[in-house]
């Protein structure tokens, strides 16, 4: 709050991924203007893909030992150079399986149907609920942010939780409005 330029200064710290995928929004609204192309069409190609990215991106925090989870007993808790010398729960993976494997083998199956490429929006609304249910999930194994001492924000939800809420709403409200539209015709 004392400096909300700080917000734009991602070369001094990483980039969550609810930020990433504000910049990504506004360059996909950006480039549907410019080719005249509908954005939800837009939405649904990306959203389809986006999980690769995703997965690759989460493995890379986990060689790179980073965005470790919170302290297990459990015989698959991995010991992290920067975790406390401590078993923790490896939420990278989790984060890889579930944001990654299992989101894009759902939107990979659905956007084989006909009834869901016929309508778009609906694709890209399963793709932010799915992430931000899957967000919330693995919150609950994953260390919560440094900044927080306590660990939690308001009402026990991390942060990666709370910012997750609008992702699930927004998704389900596209999803939905989508559902609802007339089939577009295909060739």
């Amino acid at each position: 709050a004392a400096d909300p330029l700080q917000i734009l200064m991602i070369w001094t710290g990483g980039m969550s991924f609810h930020g990433g995928l504000a910049g990504v929004i506004v360059a996909m609204v950006l480039f549907a203007r410019r080719r005249g192309l509908a954005f939800l069409a837009v939405a649904d190609i990306i959203a389809t893909v986006a999980p690769i990215g995703l997965f690759f991106g989460r493995i890379a925090n986990f060689v790179n030992a980073e965005l470790f989870g919170r302290p297990t007993d459990l015989p698959w808790g991995i010991v992290f150079p920067n975790g406390g010398g401590v078993p923790r729960h490896p939420s990278q993976l989790y984060e890889a399986f579930l944001e990654g494997l299992v989101l894009l083998v759902i939107l990979a199956v659905l956007a084989r149907r006909q009834s869901f490429r016929r309508r778009p929006g609906m694709l890209a609304g399963i793709f932010l609920a799915g992430y931000g249910v899957a967000r919330f999930l693995v919150e609950f194994a994953r260390q919560p942010d440094a900044q927080f001492v306590e660990g939690t924000v308001w009402l026990g939800a991390t942060m990666g939780q709370l910012l997750s809420l609008p992702m699930i709403a927004i998704g389900l409200g596209v999803l939905l409005w989508a559902a609802r539209q007339t089939p577009a015709r295909t060739a």
